[in-house]
């Protein structure tokens, strides 16, 4: 009987740069190529990331003739009748770093199934950065510091030969999701990664420290989902980085990126509670008719209402425009940003647990930021600063169309501004900036030591 190893893909949908699939390979004369589908967590993921997965795996099972199996259940069930049945003498994949797939791997090892486990889906795996002490990072910027120092490895090579076992086809049920009607989803897919990665890099990427906070030009990359299921991995794009302002930017990127899965990795409980505890003892509003205008880009501010309808629209937004929405939702709207958090969630493509939680943690003003709670966005001059043409507004907000670019970030402001039914602005900045400081200064004075512990 030939050696049969099993290759358990899990947010690495690729063969390029793939080491533990290289692994896989090289142990056994065949291998049988597995996705374990847990329809629990699919069905909490919204229809937009059930259809991008969909298709990702569609495209996998493509790359490799047919022969990709996809079977629903629990990781342990299935890795120990999978095993049995086809006879399998070892099992591969790549480690992960978040709860969801910590938890899958105590389970598998408790269960007494050895799983040899190489390579991560980022450059450097989370708790490898660490301070002089032994201690991990909580900022930034002396994290990317340490992480530029520490390295990676360069890219794996794809395999150039594929001796793989067809599973049944009853081991074959690959979902059939689809986006909702109307939606625009990018295509996912290891390929579809690989031609948008070369195409930006020849083109936008030379610009991108000038263009990335402008959301009405393509100066991103817009790689993120393809990074968050690993159709392309970060070492890919980090070996063809230079050493220019653009390229050093892109870098810093990719580094927030690892920065926020290390904090989680280190504190698990963050992806849903408070990084900064002091700051769960915050006033917020209970998430009414004004976060139905939120989420429905009805708000009365146009930037706002442009980035919530592109979400809906193609399940993704522009990062300029995340930070905007959240700071209006939280610092405006006074709605707690757990809220925001979930419904980001449920739409976004590349939703990534650790750079969604401390993303929304960061604008919120309890994450990893040093002072950052009076950071509050002014949601006109954002739409001025970073959309100063108004053709993002334009592109998705169609009642507005007919305002000239002075005209369409105040359209109260203007005789006919809002004739098409765009709705007057839900609250007024300047006071709700003024409230949320006020609220701000609340738990800064609840927390403040008394005289004898000054002493």
């Amino acid at each position: 009987m030939a050696n049969r190893s099993l290759f358990w893909f899990r947010r690495d949908l690729r063969l390029n740069d793939n080491p533990a699939l290289l692994d896989a390979l090289a142990a056994a004369d065949e291998t049988l190529l597995l996705f374990i589908m847990d329809q629990d967590l699919a069905l909490r993921a919204g229809e937009y990331r059930r259809a991008y997965l969909a298709d990702s795996l569609a495209k996998l099972d493509q790359s490799v003739g047919g022969r990709l199996a996809v079977i629903s259940g629990s990781a342990v069930d299935i890795l120990k009748e999978v095993a049995a049945r086809y006879q399998i003498t070892s099992i591969h994949a790549a480690r992960q770093y978040a709860p969801y797939g910590v938890a899958a791997e105590e389970a598998i090892a408790q269960a007494g199934i050895k799983v040899e486990y190489t390579g991560s889906n980022y450059a450097v795996a989370p708790g490898r950065v660490l301070k002089g002490d032994g201690t991990n990072y909580r900022v930034y910027t002396p994290f990317f510091r340490a992480w530029q120092s520490h390295g990676w490895r360069a890219p794996a090579l794809k395999p150039t030969q594929l001796n793989l076992i067809q599973p049944s086809q009853s081991d074959r049920d690959l979902p059939t999701w689809s986006a909702p009607v109307g939606a625009l989803l990018q295509e996912a897919g290891e390929a579809a990664a690989l031609e948008r990665w070369g195409a930006y890099k020849s083109g936008a990427l030379s610009e991108y420290d000038q263009q990335r906070n402008f959301p009405g030009i393509a100066g991103t990359s817009r790689l993120g989902a393809h990074l968050r299921w690993g159709e392309i991995h970060p070492r890919t794009i980090l070996a063809e980085l230079k050493q220019s302002s653009a390229h050093e930017i892109f870098r810093k990127e990719i580094a927030w990126r690892e920065f926020y899965a290390d904090v989680l990795h280190n504190y698990p409980e963050s992806s849903r509670n408070y990084y900064s505890p002091t700051f769960a003892a915050m006033r917020y509003d209970e998430p009414g008719e004004k976060f139905k205008a939120w989420c429905a880009g009805r708000t009365g501010y146009p930037i706002v209402d442009a980035s919530m309808r592109q979400l809906r629209l193609e399940g993704w937004m522009h990062n300029r425009a995340r930070m905007i929405v959240a700071s209006f939702l939280v610092k405006d709207l006074h709605i707690e940003w757990r809220f925001g958090a979930d419904y980001f969630m449920k739409y976004l493509i590349d939703n990534d647990v650790a750079s969604n939680a401390h993303g929304w943690q960061w604008t919120a003003g309890c994450g990893t930021d040093a002072s950052p709670y009076y950071r509050i966005f002014n949601p006109t001059e954002q739409g001025r600063r970073f959309d100063p043409e108004g053709f993002y507004i334009r592109k998705f907000v169609p009642e507005l169309a007919h305002l000239s670019a002075p005209e369409i970030h105040t359209p109260w402001e203007f005789l006919g501004g809002s004739i098409n039914g765009y709705p007057e602005p839900i609250v007024d900045h300047a006071v709700e900036r003024l409230e949320s400081l006020a609220r701000l200064a609340e738990i800064k004075v609840a927390k403040e030591p008394s005289p004898h512990q000054r002493a």
